[in-house]
C-alpha cells in the first residue's frame, strides 16, 4: 500500500553556508534510519540555496512522530546559524504513486 501522507520542507542556506546545508542534510538519513514510521525520505537541492526534504508516512501518528523526532529538533537547533530564513514545512496528501 503506498503511503498517504507526507512533509516537504524547503530550506534556504544563508550565503556561504550552502555547504553545511548539504553536509546536515546529507547526514539526516541515519537519523530517519531510526524512525520506522517514515516511509521515504529524500533530501534535495532545487538551486544554488535551496534545499528540501520530502518524506511519507503511512498514518498522521507517524508524520507527528517525525514532526517531534531528531530531524526538526536539529534543524531548530542548528537552523539559525546556516539558514536564511525559518524552514518552510508543509504537510501534503498524496495522490497518486507510481
Amino acid at each position: 500500500m503506498a503511503p498517504k501522507l507526507g512533509l516537504l520542507a524547503m530550506v534556504e542556506a544563508k550565503p556561504g553556508k550552502e555547504q553545511e546545508v548539504w553536509d546536515f542534510l546529507n547526514g539526516g538519513r541515519e537519523i530517519v534510519d531510526n524512525e520506522p514510521g517514515t516511509r521515504t525520505w529524500y533530501a534535495f537541492r532545487v538551486s544554488e540555496n535551496t534545499f528540501g526534504i520530502f518524506d511519507t508516512f503511512d498514518t498522521e501518528a507517524d508524520r507527528q512522530a517525525h514532526l517531534n523526532g531528531a530531524i526538526p529538533a536539529a534543524l531548530a537547533e542548528h537552523g539559525p546559524a546556516m539558514l536564511a530564513k525559518d524552514p518552510d514545512i508543509r504537510p501534503i496528501e498524496i495522490i497518486a504513486v507510481k
